[in-house]
């Protein structure tokens, strides 16, 4: 039965307002970028936003699929700019990143689902600050693994696809989605290079069981699933799809523990933990793990 709205007490985070935000925000808005931290309502945007990490949201802001835990609009998008990907490096350079996630809207109306642009924006980047690592965070192309290839051939630092929920529950919340085409796409990252990290994230609170979270790890390890993040389902508006359930503090650390045995090379677990919260930190620790 869903749980009432009211978020426990452990969700409290303060209201964005500091500096280095509004200083942010406005170069955003003077670029005429998104981020996928303002079209989700995500509640780290304070926080990140003033230690100057933003994830940014390529390709729009229109969204061709309705997942039923999804606050980006969703319709039929108009066009695609194709100076996009310069003003972005040209951001990325002016705000000095040393990390930079991208992620996107899906654009099932393009034939290879934006796959180009992700590509663009890492060649752009690199020109100008080859220094800076680069996170994607890739729809799932619907299938076409020749638009997978175009990203991995320019070599992001880490690659990212979202399983984001259990494989009973993911058809209910992501019906234009396949969870065995979420997992094949992850697969076939390793064999285009052997180097590749590659990452995924899952929701809790949307009507999962404890075994069930077990088993999706389970699948994410068995395609070489490097890096996972795990957070609590937060429900953006009365027509999404209801929280089942308020996971506590402690058991996100132990589903961070089970993930540890089971041989995810870091695991991020927590309330507030999305798919981008700290990837540089993620990134980090699971470069020193592989070194050690």
């Amino acid at each position: 039965m869903p749980v009432q709205r009211r978020l426990p007490e452990w969700f409290k985070v303060r209201m964005p307002g500091g500096p280095n935000y509004l200083d942010l925000r406005e170069r955003l808005r003077s670029e005429q970028l998104h981020t996928v931290c303002e079209e989700a309502r995500c509640p780290n945007i304070g926080e990140c936003w003033e230690r100057g990490a933003a994830t940014f949201m390529i390709l729009g802001d229109i969204c061709t699929r309705a997942c039923a835990y999804c606050a980006v609009t969703s319709g039929v998008p108009q066009g695609l700019d194709l100076e996009e990907p310069i003003r972005l490096a040209e951001t990325v350079q002016r705000l000095g990143l040393k990390y930079a996630v991208i992620t996107a809207v899906n654009r099932d109306d393009l034939p290879d689902g934006g796959a180009f642009i992700f590509a663009q924006c890492v060649t752009q980047i690199r020109k100008r600050i080859p220094e800076c690592k680069i996170e994607l965070l890739i729809p799932d192309f619907e299938g076409n693994w020749d638009a997978l290839a175009s990203v991995i051939r320019v070599r992001p630092d880490t690659l990212n696809h979202n399983i984001e929920t259990v494989r009973r529950v993911f058809r209910r919340v992501r019906p234009k989605g396949d969870y065995d085409q979420s997992l094949e796409l992850i697969a076939r990252v390793k064999p285009l290079d052997p180097l590749a990290v590659t990452k995924s994230g899952m929701m809790v609170g949307l009507g999962e069981t404890w075994d069930e979270i077990e088993d999706t790890m389970l699948d994410l390890r068995a395609v070489d699933c490097d890096l996972l993040t795990i957070g609590q389902y937060l429900r953006p508006s009365a027509k999404h799809a209801p929280i089942a359930r308020w996971y506590t503090p402690d058991e996100f650390d132990q589903l961070r523990r089970l993930g540890e045995s089971l041989g995810f090379r870091h695991v991020a677990s927590g309330p507030l933990v999305r798919s981008s919260y700290h990837a540089d930190e993620q990134r980090a620790a699971a470069s020193r793990q592989l070194v050690g």
